[in-house]
This record gives structure tokens, sequence and C-alpha cells, in this order.
């Protein structure tokens, strides 16, 4: 049989061929994908780098955070911002938490068939609504203590109720008697200053006594508001349903990501604020008169929302400031 060598070694040349542009191509492929791998730890690296000032300039410094919202009834996000509060606590802040749990009072007060009635946003707590919402609370606040322990962090959950941390008086509303809901008089913080000292995180209910040693149920916003100042916190956070402040909330172009205490002064009698903003912004700008560094108000619902704001130079959410350090800066 005949054999056409001149035709079976172009074909062994064209095989050879492309097994080389084949191998080349895959030389290309790896390259590119170890490129991109570098990238990603080059990427991670200028994070690191960009975070560096913020950690030196706030070691030691105290840092309260409100937490509520769509953030407490969701798992994963409950994990972030848990997450987020342990490291921040591992590089050298020393993080309170303050926490709320509305929805789910509103849900045990449901189950025992009740309905939730509210007058200006804060509940009608009466002595039944007052056990339930202290059951929940402490719930909440146990659960929260076990997810930082088990991130290496030692935690203690405690309720203004300890210590005396929170004294309060009967609110009433536009003089209307709404029950056992509280409002704050006193602070007494040294409880919170111990549990720093021994290197805790605190995490702490809103639940409060009168000078009767009667039992009262606070506004987690103003609780946490009270402990910023009375700690002199460097920084108070707000973590909210919403990204922050809007001169319009229906222009998303609106978006306001820093302003001083006197421009929220005049933002809340523009009258461009309303609903549940409107008490939020008027205890940001309270604490900054009181000596707090910085109140941010964040989306909770934004994955590690409290690492994008305090370790990146853009931030995500709304800053509010002391008029002076907008002078300095």
């Amino acid at each position: 049989m005949e054999v056409n060598f001149q035709y079976a070694f172009r074909d062994i040349a064209g095989k050879a061929g492309n097994i080389h542009a084949e191998e080349k191509i895959q030389k290309k492929d790896t390259e590119i994908m170890e490129q991109k791998e570098m990238d990603k730890i080059l990427g991670k690296a200028e994070v690191l780098i960009e975070a560096l000032p913020y950690i030196q300039k706030f070691n030691r410094k105290i840092i309260v955070v409100k937490y509520g919202g769509s953030a407490m009834s969701d798992e994963e996000l409950q994990q972030n911002v848990i997450k987020d509060v342990t490291l921040l606590k591992l590089v050298g802040f020393k993080p309170i938490i303050v926490h709320g749990g509305g929805k789910e009072i509103s849900r045990w007060v449901g189950k025992v068939g009740k309905e939730a009635r509210f007058v200006n946003g804060l509940r009608v707590t009466d002595e039944e609504t007052m056990e339930i919402a202290e059951m929940v609370l402490n719930k909440v606040n146990k659960n929260l203590v076990r997810m930082v322990e088990k991130l290496g962090v030692r935690a203690v959950g405690i309720s203004g109720k300890d210590a005396g941390l929170l004294q309060c008086t009967k609110k009433c509303p536009d003089g209307e008697d709404i029950g056992y809901v509280g409002e704050i008089c006193c602070v007494d913080p040294k409880v919170l200053y111990d549990l720093l000292e021994k290197d805790f995180l605190p995490i702490v209910a809103p639940i409060g006594l009168d000078d009767a040693f009667m039992t009262y149920n606070i506004n987690a916003d103003d609780a946490a508001c009270a402990i910023a100042k009375a700690v002199g916190a460097d920084k108070l956070v707000f973590l909210t349903d919403i990204e922050g402040l809007y001169r319009d909330i229906e222009d998303k172009g609106s978006f306001i990501s820093r302003l001083t205490a006197s421009q929220a002064v005049e933002l809340i009698g523009s009258g461009c604020i309303g609903g549940g903003m409107l008490p939020k912004l008027s205890n940001c700008t309270d604490a900054i008169k009181e000596g707090v560094n910085r109140v941010h108000i964040l989306d909770g619902r934004i994955a590690h929302c409290l690492l994008l704001e305090i370790f990146t130079d853009q931030g995500i959410g709304t800053a509010i400031i002391a008029d002076e350090e907008r002078t300095e800066g």
C-alpha cells in the first residue's frame, strides 16, 4: 500500500501546531487567572491600608452602636453586624451595643392575643405588655451575647436596670398616659466603664427603673443617645432601614453624605424631615452638642455597612459632625 508521506508529515505537523497553540492559550489563560488572583490579593491589601489611619485614630475610642430595624430580623444580616462589631473590638475600638426588639415584641404581643398600639411612634405599654417586652428584650440580648462569644470576644448582656444604668420617669407624649414607657432622666455609666476596662463588650437592653423601682420600656434610639453622651463616645451609629438622610426622600439625588449639627437643626426646621427619622435626627444633634464627635446613620440592610462607613474614605451613609470639625477641616 502506497503511503503519501508528504500528507502524513503535514498532518503530524498540523496536529503538533494545534497542540502548541492550545498550550499557548492555556498558558495565557493561567497567566490571566494568576493576575486576577493577584489583583484580588492586592485589592484586599489596599483595603487594609485605607483602614489603617482610621484604626490608628480611633484606637481605644468608644463607639456606641444602636442595633435595630431589619438588620435584627434577618439572620445573615445579624451575623454581618455582629462580625463588624466584633472586628471593631479586635482592632482596638471599645464598642457598646444598644439594641431594640420592636418587631419581635409585636410578634409576641400578637401571640397572646393582644394588638400592638402606638402613639407618636411609642408603644402603648400596659403591665402585661411590659412583661412581654422585658422577656423578649432579654431573649434578644442573650442571643446577641451568644453570637459575639461564638466569634471569640467576651460579651456581657445587661439592661438599663442593672447597676442603675438607666434611670427614668414616666413618659407622657402630649399629656397622654401610654403606660410603662420611660423617659431617661439620668445615666450612671459606671457599669459600662467597668466592663470596658475588663475587656468585655457590653450589650444593653433598653429597660430602665424609676424612683419607685418600677420597670419601664425605653425607646432604643433614646437609650443609645443617652449612653453615648454619658460615656463620652467618639462615635454613635444608628443602623436603620434607610440609606441615610435625604433633603427629599422621593429624590435619590438629594442624598446627604455629611452635614454639621447646625445644618441638621436647619433641616429639621425646614419641615422636609418626617416620620421616624425626625426624632432620630433630633437625637443625633443632641448627641453632637453633648460632646459625641460624630453620629452616623447607616442602612443596616447593607452587608458590613459599619466597616464600610468607618474604615473607608468614601463611606456609605450620612455622617453628622460638630460645627467645629467643619471649620477645622
